[in-house]
């Protein structure tokens, strides 16, 4: 969604009727997630994308045809080896997507507001009933608990509390997936499929040292969505104009301003810093940290002598195994761009279980936690 917010925003801005396809579930490999959507007018004007062209051309036409009244639908895309040109998935999984319409001003204010909520990284869940004993489009828009009730209905008051219970609990781990209800909500019973789509804000990347590898760094963490900072306690390093694609670049001791900014299990931090008096009390406040990554620059020596420091200031080796040093897979890289690629790589690798192997060497499922 949010590679094509400023579209939609600016359709529903203009009352602009749309049909929204998305992809609400995914079976073995396929090119998007759930949650991947594509946008198409009655001009017939396509943004965005749930397939990489695979099944693009024959959602426009269902989406003409919901956008016409014929109501909202799941419609499945699958394909066999021998079917590899039909329409449908080249890459042999399957996807199910939801076709929905936003056509009167009610509609298109409803999802705006949505759209609004997601551009101001603000946390919120978007509940949509896919089949069952409910009505098929039927949506609840859930925000946290502290930030107001849920907005809109899925057809009974149950139904609205338990989905909103569980959109909150999703939204919190920041979870997408599909749930199951009885028609009043109750528990333990497949009457009634809800899609809970969640929006939550960017992830963190967190870079630590104002050097030419982090502004490599900093450009390639902004390019795969995460919301950087470059900080370091030297003024003439941390400026704004070495470091344009950062959010935000920050001027203090590099431990101290880790200990007062919000860290979760997403946020990623890259220590490049390369001086023991900056690396060894940042690295204990991030091994403090619920992090999914820490990554740390220098040599083999460097590593070693590190790991010695952090032993006598008092870091366990259960601690120490989660820092990833030297920083980075092996890929032969020299300059800073090569290795931002690098350390990218190897976040990629840490967020979904990869092996860092040439795909070409390996068998079986493509993407990470597929059967097939």
């Amino acid at each position: 969604m949010r590679d094509i917010l400023p579209d939609l925003r600016a359709r529903c801005a203009d009352g602009v009727p749309l049909a929204l396809a998305t992809v609400v579930a995914v079976h073995g490999s396929a090119p998007r997630d759930p949650g991947a959507v594509m946008a198409v007018d009655a001009a017939g004007t396509v943004v965005g994308s749930v397939s990489g062209g695979c099944v693009e051309g024959d959602l426009c036409e269902v989406a003409r045809e919901v956008l016409a009244g014929a109501g909202p639908r799941v419609v499945a895309y699958g394909i066999s080896d021998d079917e590899a040109f039909g329409v449908g998935l080249t890459c042999g999984g399957t996807i199910e997507v939801l076709v929905r319409r936003h056509v009167s001003p009610a509609e298109l204010a409803d999802l705006g507001a949505l759209l609004d909520l997601i551009a101001d990284d603000r946390p919120v869940a978007e509940a949509t009933v896919l089949s069952g004993a409910a009505e098929t489009g039927a949506r609840l828009v859930v925000r946290p608990s502290d930030a107001g009730p849920a907005t809109g209905t899925l057809g009974s008051e149950g139904l609205d509390a338990a989905v909103t219970d569980d959109a909150r609990g999703l939204l919190a781990q920041g979870h997408t997936s599909i749930q199951w209800y009885g028609a009043h909500g109750q528990r333990r019973m497949q009457e009634v499929a809800v899609f809970i789509r969640t929006y939550a804000p960017p992830p963190r990347m967190l870079v630590f040292g104002a050097i030419d590898h982090a502004a490599a760094t900093a450009r390639i963490g902004s390019f795969l969505g995460y919301r950087v900072t470059v900080c370091d306690a030297r003024p003439a390093f941390a400026t704004r104009e070495r470091f344009p694609t950062a959010d935000e670049v920050v001027r203090a001791w590099p431990h101290t301003y880790l200990e007062s900014t919000e860290v979760d299990a997403r946020t990623v931090i890259c220590v490049l810093t390369h001086d023991p008096k900056f690396d060894v009390p940042l690295l204990l406040a991030a091994l403090r940290t619920p992090a999914a990554y820490i990554g740390v620059m220098g040599s083999r020596r460097t590593h070693y002598d590190r790991l010695a420091r952090l032993r006598e200031a008092g870091a366990d080796e259960a601690a120490l195994a989660r820092l990833a040093s030297p920083v980075g897979l092996d890929l032969g890289a020299r300059t800073p761009e090569e290795t931002a690629v690098s350390i990218a790589a190897e976040v990629i690798q840490h967020r979904w279980g990869g092996t860092g192997r040439p795909l070409g060497e390996l068998t079986g499922a493509i993407h990470h936690g597929e059967t097939s």
